[in-house]
């Protein structure tokens, strides 16, 4: 069989539970993904492995668990000798490309593509390691609540700049391929930045919803009953003692819905792109992205903790001619991908590497497939890892130093009542704790995230004195290759240019 084209769509910061792939009454308007929906195979019940966006993208593209790979917050290096799923596929003989964000840290920008077509929307240094040696100290980089006090329509913004580079690219990446490369395989991630805040959108998508369209968050939890981590969580953010008003929460909220429409509509050009290159029928699209909002729920704000809305991704795979159209109940995470990638690509995962994922093929196929994720978070807001595992109905998480949690996903789904203390569940309760102490090695996790953030914060430091040097992707053209040039024939230029050829 020939080998697919794959199309990896992502989005930034998209949370599962408020689209309306997931919820009906989801007022967000997302016609393209619910088409290709229509199509694909979709995921209910997707996570990612790390709620913050360079760990959970490391995960993501390695197959493996952030502590395997020393994913500890945005700012940690990651490895070059850590195998992904664009060197698995540039070695199948696939063309691996990336437009847009993945936020490698360190000198290794490629990871595997063979092209990036953008830079990167955050910086490749280790500018913003989290320091538990200081664990009050709140640092200048943390983020604020300046993208929801200052949410509303805008014309121009830092991400709209990169968004409408990563999807021009990977367009013209397209018209390239079925132009000069048509008989290779190739696998184009695109991934864009948006909805991620700030929560600013232009106009002609605010005014595609109204104030009374958008829903306010549900209860808010008081300060005092928040669990320990959302506590640290809301004095990193800023919120602290400093309620929100209520219209720019609805704004905030309203913006973000607007991002989300906008997402869409740029997968309608990516999609119309393929069409109009004879690429649909040959080419697998998967869609998902990095972590979700919280969005004013519980009164949190951005990711950070393994609530539903920060942690749950939307999942979709779409290859018709090998898969028919079907919801997947089953729990599965994006570390999953690797395996799923390789397989679907023909080839099969080196037998003697590490791989924390595994292959959502016996899903796709309507077969019996895996029903668990676990996750590791150890950044913002944390003074040790906090753990989690998904399975069946639970989500049970994890930590040495805070309460433990349980929640009964299925029956409670916007996470009210911690079980963690209930005499009926005490049996539940004692096997996740036996799992998670045979599973992890917290202790030794613990001292590995401090001995890696203590160094790179030593280096970051001697590398802000004298000549600095950027490890920031810059992506190069060759101009002498572009448009009309006297070393090609017109003829032949024009010819090769055109598509389809006359």
């Amino acid at each position: 069989m020939k080998r697919p084209n794959i199309l990896f769509i992502m989005a930034d910061q998209m949370a599962a539970p408020i689209l309306p792939l997931y919820d009906e009454r989801s007022p967000i308007k997302l016609p393209n993904l619910m088409r290709l929906a229509q199509d694909s195979v979709v995921f209910d019940s997707a996570y990612c492995n790390s709620p913050l966006c360079a760990p959970s993208r490391f995960t993501l593209v390695s197959g493996q668990l952030p502590s395997q790979i020393g994913a500890y917050d945005n700012a940690a290096d990651f490895p070059a000798d850590v195998p992904t799923y664009a060197h698995y596929l540039r070695r199948l003989g696939y063309r691996t490309a990336l437009s847009g964000k993945m936020h490698f840290c360190g000198p290794d920008q490629l990871h595997g593509y063979e092209e990036r077509l953008t830079s990167d929307i955050y910086p490749a240094d280790y500018g913003w390691a989290v320091n538990w040696d200081e664990p009050d100290v709140r640092a200048s980089w943390y983020h604020n609540m300046s993208s929801v006090l200052q949410a509303g329509p805008c014309v121009r913004t830092n991400q709209l700049d990169f968004d409408e580079e990563v999807v021009f690219k990977a367009r013209q990446y397209l018209y390239d391929h079925v132009r000069m490369t048509p008989d290779q395989p190739f696998c184009l991630t695109v991934s864009m930045t948006h909805p991620h805040d700030p929560y600013t959108i232009p106009e002609e998508y605010w005014n595609l919803y109204r104030d009374e369209d958008i829903p306010m968050p549900g209860d808010a939890i008081e300060q005092s009953r928040q669990d320990p981590h959302s506590q640290r969580l809301l004095k990193v953010i800023d919120l602290w003692d400093k309620p929100l008003p209520a219209n720019k929460i609805r704004d905030a909220r309203r913006a973000y819905f607007g991002a989300c429409s906008y997402i869409d509509d740029n997968i309608g050009k990516l999609l119309k792109a393929l069409d109009d290159c004879g690429l649909a029928d040959d080419t697998l699209i998967v869609f998902s992205g990095d972590h979700g909002d919280m969005l004013g729920e519980r009164g949190l704000w951005y990711k950070m903790h393994w609530f539903e809305m920060a942690a749950r991704v939307p999942l979709l795979i779409r290859a018709p001619k090998r898969f028919a159209a079907r919801r997947v109940s089953q729990s599965v995470s994006t570390v999953d991908l690797l395996p799923t990638l390789v397989e679907l690509a023909g080839g099969r995962v080196e037998p003697g590497l590490r791989l924390d994922g595994r292959s959502l093929v016996p899903h796709l196929l309507g077969e019996a497939g895996h029903d668990e994720v676990l996750g590791e978070y150890m950044a913002e807001g944390t003074n040790s890892p906090l753990m989690m595992i998904r399975r069946g109905d639970w989500k049970f998480v994890y930590s040495e130093r805070d309460p433990l949690m349980l929640f009964d996903v299925r029956h409670d789904p916007q996470e009210r009542e911690n079980l963690a203390n209930s005499v009926e569940h005490a049996g539940l309760i004692d096997a996740f704790i036996f799992e998670a102490r045979e599973r992890w090695n917290i202790g030794a996790i613990h001292q590995a995230t401090l001995a890696s953030q203590r160094r790179r914060r030593l280096v970051a430091e001697a590398l802000e004195k004298g000549t600095r040097k950027s490890w920031d992707h810059q992506p190069m053209v060759d101009a002498s290759q572009q448009y009309m040039r006297n070393h090609i024939d017109l003829d032949d230029l024009e010819r090769r240019a055109r598509y389809p050829q006359p």
